[in-house]
């Protein structure tokens, strides 16, 4: 295992955590709703990725307290991007699932930051381009731990 603390590997971590907080910056402005926050995309993008859930399921995977995810839903909910339906097995709960209007601006805001990303990687050459097709994985992983 490498010394993270000290020397090349700390730079490289320090470099890492750096460019993947600029880009993840611009990649934030590349919204198509401007009235979403970035959480309220998240919360959607988790419901794409991951299909419906209760209230405390996504507070758990987005890491907010459940009142705030509360909050959350029933913002998505009144712009019509998700529904809340009874728990199949629990009368108690609901099951927030997305609307097909969420489907479709999570589809477009996609294309617009995929769009964005393929015009940076433009500006690469074959061997930077080789070596971040290598590293997506790899980022992907780091992202999901």
């Amino acid at each position: 295992m490498p010394d993270l603390t000290h020397g090349d590997d700390a730079a490289a971590v320090n470099s890492l955590r750096s460019a993947v907080m600029r880009l993840s910056r611009r990649l934030k402005h590349q919204r198509v709703d401007e009235s979403l926050s970035p959480t309220e995309m998240s919360v959607l993008g988790t419901l794409s990725r991951c299909g419906s859930a209760t209230p405390g399921e996504l507070a758990r995977k987005e890491h907010v307290q459940p009142p705030s995810m509360t909050r959350i839903v029933a913002l998505l909910e009144a712009k019509g991007l998700v529904r809340l339906e009874p728990h199949p097995e629990d009368r108690r709960q609901k099951v927030v699932t997305q609307t097909e209007q969420a489907e479709a601006m999570l589809e477009q805001s996609r294309r617009k930051r995929n769009a964005f990303l393929a015009g940076l990687v433009e500006g690469l050459d074959e061997d930077e381009w080789a070596a971040l097709r290598a590293a997506a994985p790899v980022l992907e992983k780091l992202a999901h731990l």
